[in-house]
């Protein structure tokens, strides 16, 4: 079966920094990662490269078998992208942006409007009609930045921090969407350092640290001793042992 998700050797330098650092990691369709490490790990430098906003330094990407540096065009057509800083057009409003993302899809504007209208609906998105994203709440882009994410049907989808600023019935919403997605053969990747949300979404389950892959595999598989997944994280990565403050 061709990997929806085929990263060999993937490399990213800043200067002398190495954020990424070799990373071998192949998803089957319908897999569901959740992409974990601390802060600088290099999680969301990695998505940035397999949605083609970075270029690697070296490696090679592939989704759904097409090469991504060969045709970036034809995998961005396959994929939706949620990145941690959104990249919305703020000076538009909600449904303004969503009928530019469809149509640089390629999407005719009814079916646009239909789709936005269901993600709208429940997402429990209603923002006034004259109101740009520049003037909508944290949360409220969160939610934009999600429809614009899905509203092509894409084939693989990646997200970066999708629950941050996100309240709880919406959350639980979120989770219903992307599990129903899951359920039709759409391949997720996931970040958050929601550790509780990543243990009851994802079956499958990367942890980086320092640019390099220390655990990969199914998450029943990884914590053979039954502990939790914030356990095992700590665990991989180290750290957790800092004492109390010395005035506190």
């Amino acid at each position: 079966m061709t990997p929806a998700l085929h990263l060999e050797a993937l490399t990213k330098k800043f200067g002398e920094k190495v954020a990424v650092d070799g990373l071998d990691l192949a998803l089957e369709p319908g897999a569901f990662l959740g992409l974990l490490g601390r802060n600088g790990a290099g999680k969301s430098t990695t998505l940035k490269m397999v949605t083609g906003l970075l270029k690697p330094t070296s490696g090679r990407i592939r989704v759904l078998g097409l090469d991504l540096e060969a045709d970036p065009l034809a995998v961005k057509r396959q994929i939706g992208a949620m990145p941690e800083d959104m990249a919305l057009l703020d000076m538009l409003t909600g449904p303004q942006y969503l009928r530019f993302v469809g149509r640089m899809y390629g999407m005719p504007d009814a079916l646009i409007d239909g789709r936005r209208e269901e993600l709208f609906d429940a997402l429990d998105l209603a923002p006034g009609p004259k109101t740009l994203i520049a003037d909508y709440s944290f949360g409220m882009k969160k939610k934009v930045a999600l429809c614009a994410a899905l509203i092509h049907g894409p084939q693989v989808v990646f997200l970066d921090e999708p629950f941050e600023g996100i309240d709880p019935v919406t959350s639980r919403t979120i989770k219903d969407i992307l599990q129903s997605l899951q359920q039709r053969g759409v391949t997720l990747v996931l970040t958050s350092h929601i550790l509780e949300v990543v243990e009851k979404l994802c079956p499958l389950i990367a942890i980086l640290d320092e640019g390099r892959l220390k655990g990969f595999g199914p998450l029943d598989e990884l914590r053979r001793g039954g502990e939790s997944l914030e356990q095992l994280f700590v665990d991989l990565v180290g750290g957790g042992q800092k004492g109390a403050l010395s005035w506190l």
